[in-house]
Protein backbone atom coordinates (compact mmCIF):
# COMPACT_ATOMS: atom_id res chain seq x y z
CA UNK A 1 0.00 0.00 0.00
CA UNK A 2 2.80 2.40 0.88
CA UNK A 3 4.44 1.89 -2.51
CA UNK A 4 1.14 2.64 -4.27
CA UNK A 5 0.79 5.88 -2.33
CA UNK A 6 4.33 6.99 -3.17
CA UNK A 7 3.81 6.05 -6.83
CA UNK A 8 0.67 8.21 -6.94
CA UNK A 9 2.60 11.02 -5.24
CA UNK A 10 5.27 10.91 -7.95
CA UNK A 11 2.75 10.75 -10.81
CA UNK A 12 0.70 13.73 -9.64
CA UNK A 13 1.93 16.68 -11.65
CA UNK A 14 0.72 20.01 -12.94
CA UNK A 15 -0.99 19.32 -16.26
CA UNK A 16 -1.93 22.36 -18.34
CA UNK A 17 -2.93 20.53 -21.52
CA UNK A 18 -6.44 19.17 -20.83
CA UNK A 19 -9.55 18.47 -22.90
CA UNK A 20 -13.29 18.13 -22.41
CA UNK A 21 -13.25 14.42 -23.33
CA UNK A 22 -15.16 12.48 -20.70
CA UNK A 23 -13.03 9.64 -19.36
CA UNK A 24 -14.48 9.39 -15.84
CA UNK A 25 -18.21 9.34 -14.98
CA UNK A 26 -19.46 12.45 -13.22
CA UNK A 27 -20.68 10.25 -10.36
CA UNK A 28 -17.12 9.02 -9.83
CA UNK A 29 -15.81 12.59 -9.64
CA UNK A 30 -18.43 13.39 -7.00
CA UNK A 31 -17.51 10.22 -5.10
CA UNK A 32 -13.82 11.17 -5.05
CA UNK A 33 -14.58 14.68 -3.84
CA UNK A 34 -16.96 13.43 -1.15
CA UNK A 35 -14.45 10.91 0.17
CA UNK A 36 -11.66 13.48 0.16
CA UNK A 37 -13.72 16.09 2.00
CA UNK A 38 -14.88 13.52 4.53
CA UNK A 39 -11.48 12.02 5.35
CA UNK A 40 -8.96 14.87 4.99
CA UNK A 41 -7.87 15.94 8.50
CA UNK A 42 -8.55 19.37 9.97
CA UNK A 43 -7.46 21.08 13.20
CA UNK A 44 -9.73 20.13 16.11
CA UNK A 45 -11.80 18.22 13.53
CA UNK A 46 -13.24 21.61 12.55
CA UNK A 47 -14.18 20.40 9.04
CA UNK A 48 -14.21 23.93 7.61
CA UNK A 49 -13.46 22.91 4.01
CA UNK A 50 -16.13 23.53 1.38
CA UNK A 51 -16.13 22.47 -2.27
CA UNK A 52 -18.01 23.54 -5.39
CA UNK A 53 -17.66 21.29 -8.45
CA UNK A 54 -18.33 22.96 -11.80
CA UNK A 55 -18.93 20.87 -14.93
CA UNK A 56 -20.17 21.62 -18.45
CA UNK A 57 -21.58 25.14 -18.88
CA UNK A 58 -20.75 26.02 -15.27
CA UNK A 59 -17.07 25.21 -15.85
CA UNK A 60 -17.06 27.29 -19.05
CA UNK A 61 -18.79 30.17 -17.27
CA UNK A 62 -16.14 30.26 -14.56
CA UNK A 63 -13.30 30.70 -17.03
CA UNK A 64 -15.27 33.11 -19.25
CA UNK A 65 -15.90 35.21 -16.15
CA UNK A 66 -12.25 34.98 -15.10
CA UNK A 67 -11.11 36.06 -18.56
CA UNK A 68 -13.40 39.08 -18.62
CA UNK A 69 -12.34 40.04 -15.10
CA UNK A 70 -8.69 39.93 -16.11
CA UNK A 71 -9.37 41.82 -19.34
CA UNK A 72 -10.26 44.84 -17.20
CA UNK A 73 -6.92 44.89 -15.38
CA UNK A 74 -4.33 43.42 -17.78
CA UNK A 75 -2.84 45.77 -20.38
CA UNK A 76 -4.31 45.10 -23.83
CA UNK A 77 -0.90 44.50 -25.42
CA UNK A 78 -0.21 41.81 -22.79
CA UNK A 79 -3.64 40.20 -22.72
CA UNK A 80 -3.14 37.59 -25.46
CA UNK A 81 -0.91 35.46 -23.23
CA UNK A 82 -3.40 35.72 -20.36
CA UNK A 83 -6.27 34.81 -22.69
CA UNK A 84 -4.38 31.78 -24.00
CA UNK A 85 -3.77 30.55 -20.45
CA UNK A 86 -7.42 30.98 -19.45
CA UNK A 87 -8.64 29.29 -22.64
CA UNK A 88 -6.43 26.35 -21.72
CA UNK A 89 -8.23 25.97 -18.39
CA UNK A 90 -11.60 26.38 -20.12
CA UNK A 91 -10.74 23.56 -22.53
CA UNK A 92 -10.88 21.12 -19.60
CA UNK A 93 -13.78 19.00 -18.40
CA UNK A 94 -14.46 20.70 -15.08
CA UNK A 95 -13.15 22.80 -12.22
CA UNK A 96 -13.12 22.20 -8.47
CA UNK A 97 -13.37 25.33 -6.32
CA UNK A 98 -11.87 25.12 -2.83
CA UNK A 99 -13.32 27.27 -0.06
CA UNK A 100 -12.92 27.65 3.70
CA UNK A 101 -16.02 28.43 5.77
CA UNK A 102 -15.09 31.29 8.07
CA UNK A 103 -18.25 30.92 10.13
CA UNK A 104 -16.80 27.59 11.29
CA UNK A 105 -13.40 29.12 11.90
CA UNK A 106 -14.91 31.90 14.01
CA UNK A 107 -16.92 29.33 15.96
CA UNK A 108 -13.74 27.43 16.88
CA UNK A 109 -11.92 30.66 17.68
CA UNK A 110 -14.66 31.35 20.23
CA UNK A 111 -14.40 27.85 21.71
CA UNK A 112 -10.61 27.81 21.98
CA UNK A 113 -9.50 31.34 22.84
CA UNK A 114 -5.90 30.24 23.47
CA UNK A 115 -5.52 29.20 19.80
CA UNK A 116 -7.70 31.94 18.32
CA UNK A 117 -5.02 33.41 16.06
CA UNK A 118 -4.00 30.00 14.70
CA UNK A 119 -7.32 28.75 13.32
CA UNK A 120 -7.13 30.67 10.01
CA UNK A 121 -3.61 29.27 9.43
CA UNK A 122 -4.71 25.75 10.34
CA UNK A 123 -7.70 25.97 8.02
CA UNK A 124 -5.41 26.83 5.11
CA UNK A 125 -3.14 23.92 6.00
CA UNK A 126 -6.12 21.60 5.94
CA UNK A 127 -7.25 23.08 2.62
CA UNK A 128 -3.79 22.39 1.20
CA UNK A 129 -4.09 18.76 2.26
CA UNK A 130 -7.53 18.53 0.66
CA UNK A 131 -6.22 20.02 -2.58
CA UNK A 132 -3.43 17.46 -2.62
CA UNK A 133 -5.78 14.55 -1.88
CA UNK A 134 -8.21 15.50 -4.65
CA UNK A 135 -5.42 16.27 -7.11
CA UNK A 136 -3.83 12.87 -6.49
CA UNK A 137 -7.21 11.09 -6.68
CA UNK A 138 -7.86 12.72 -10.06
CA UNK A 139 -4.42 11.59 -11.24
CA UNK A 140 -5.23 8.00 -10.26
CA UNK A 141 -8.36 8.22 -12.43
CA UNK A 142 -6.29 9.31 -15.43
CA UNK A 143 -7.21 12.99 -15.21
CA UNK A 144 -4.79 15.88 -15.44
CA UNK A 145 -5.16 18.96 -13.26
CA UNK A 146 -3.46 22.15 -12.11
CA UNK A 147 -3.97 24.47 -9.17
CA UNK A 148 -4.85 28.11 -9.87
CA UNK A 149 -5.33 31.19 -7.69
CA UNK A 150 -7.45 33.87 -9.35
CA UNK A 151 -8.95 34.76 -6.01
CA UNK A 152 -9.71 37.36 -4.75
CA UNK A 153 -10.21 38.88 -8.23
CA UNK A 154 -13.13 36.57 -9.05
CA UNK A 155 -14.57 36.03 -5.57
CA UNK A 156 -17.52 38.37 -5.89
CA UNK A 157 -18.66 37.01 -9.26
CA UNK A 158 -18.23 33.40 -8.14
CA UNK A 159 -20.37 33.98 -5.07
CA UNK A 160 -23.04 35.67 -7.16
CA UNK A 161 -23.13 33.09 -9.98
CA UNK A 162 -23.21 29.98 -7.80
CA UNK A 163 -24.97 31.36 -4.71
CA UNK A 164 -21.95 30.77 -2.49
CA UNK A 165 -22.47 31.85 1.16
CA UNK A 166 -20.70 35.05 2.18
CA UNK A 167 -18.72 33.21 4.87
CA UNK A 168 -17.05 30.93 2.32
CA UNK A 169 -13.65 32.25 1.29
CA UNK A 170 -12.32 31.08 -2.09
CA UNK A 171 -8.88 29.51 -1.70
CA UNK A 172 -8.04 27.94 -5.07
CA UNK A 173 -9.36 26.64 -8.38
CA UNK A 174 -8.47 23.26 -9.90
CA UNK A 175 -9.31 22.84 -13.60
CA UNK A 176 -9.11 19.21 -14.73
CA UNK A 177 -9.68 17.05 -17.78
CA UNK A 178 -8.22 14.41 -20.05
CA UNK A 179 -4.48 15.11 -20.44
CA UNK A 180 -3.50 16.23 -23.93
CA UNK A 181 0.17 16.96 -23.22
CA UNK A 182 2.72 15.61 -20.75
CA UNK A 183 3.88 17.71 -17.81
CA UNK A 184 7.00 19.81 -18.17
CA UNK A 185 10.35 18.84 -16.76
CA UNK A 186 10.66 19.28 -13.01
CA UNK A 187 13.88 20.10 -11.19
CA UNK A 188 14.47 19.02 -7.61
CA UNK A 189 16.62 20.78 -5.06
CA UNK A 190 19.04 18.51 -3.17
CA UNK A 191 17.21 16.69 -0.40
CA UNK A 192 20.22 17.10 1.86
CA UNK A 193 19.44 20.82 1.96
CA UNK A 194 15.75 20.26 2.71
CA UNK A 195 15.64 17.33 5.15
CA UNK A 196 17.38 16.87 8.50
CA UNK A 197 17.34 13.31 9.84
CA UNK A 198 18.46 12.33 13.34
CA UNK A 199 18.54 8.88 14.91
Amino acid sequence: MGNEFLAALKERRTIYGISKDRIVPDERILELVNEAVKHTPSAFNSQSARIVVLLDVHHDKLWDTTKETLRKIVKSDQFSQTEERINGFRSGYGTILFFEDYSVIRQFQGKFERYKDKFPDWSHQSSGMLQFVIWTALELEGLGASLQHYNPLIDEEVKKLWKVPDDWELIAQMPFGKPTAPPGEKEFQPLEERVKFYK
